[in-house]
């Protein structure tokens, strides 16, 4: 790999992190709305809908060409499931994030992703080389499952933090 492919990696390893780094936030933000609005749906729908108020101008800034929907449409169905996984994510980590924390739901859905993405990988499905599931791979994933029941603290009971105020009025008169 030369400098500048190296370079390309580190920078977008570091986008990565960044945009992992920011969902204990979107989660814990996404639930205070819920819990403002009346119902963790709420709260999801919200931040969908902010998600598409800052896409569209951010579109238009980028000069993006329009979209060719002939040939998406000529694709596999499964290129069309990523708004409704994206919804699921969403709303699962409105309503669960306070039960669980961010910790412990972030730890989950990791653990969530490397199982189903060691098996994506090996059946080779939505297009992906297949990379066959090997001891290292299963080894790793353990791992991660480990880690899930040791963030949520090996089963011994949580402390109940007493919740954040997400909303104050103040009468003038």
């Amino acid at each position: 790999m030369n400098s500048k492919m190296a370079l390309i990696t580190v920078a977008s390893l570091g986008m990565a992190l960044l945009a992992g780094a920011v969902l204990p936030f979107q989660a814990a933000a996404n639930a205070n709305v819920g819990r403002a609005l009346g119902h963790p749906f709420w709260g999801a729908t919200t931040s969908l809908l902010i998600s598409l108020a800052v896409m569209v101008p951010l579109l238009i800034l980028a000069k993006a060409p329009m979209p060719n929907f002939a040939n998406a449409l000529h694709g596999p169905w499964w290129l069309w499931i990523g708004g409704v996984l994206g919804a699921v994510y969403v709303a699962s980590a409105t309503a669960l994030t306070p039960k669980l924390g961010a910790g412990g739901f972030l730890v989950a859905v990791v653990a969530g992703q490397m199982v189903m993405a060691v098996l994506v990988d090996h059946f080779g499905l939505m297009g992906l080389d297949p990379k066959p599931i090997n001891p290292m791979r299963v080894l790793g994933v353990l791992l991660i499952l480990g880690g899930v029941f040791l963030i949520q603290g090996g089963g011994a009971k949580k402390q109940v933090a007493a919740p954040i105020p997400v909303a104050t009025s103040v009468s003038l008169s």
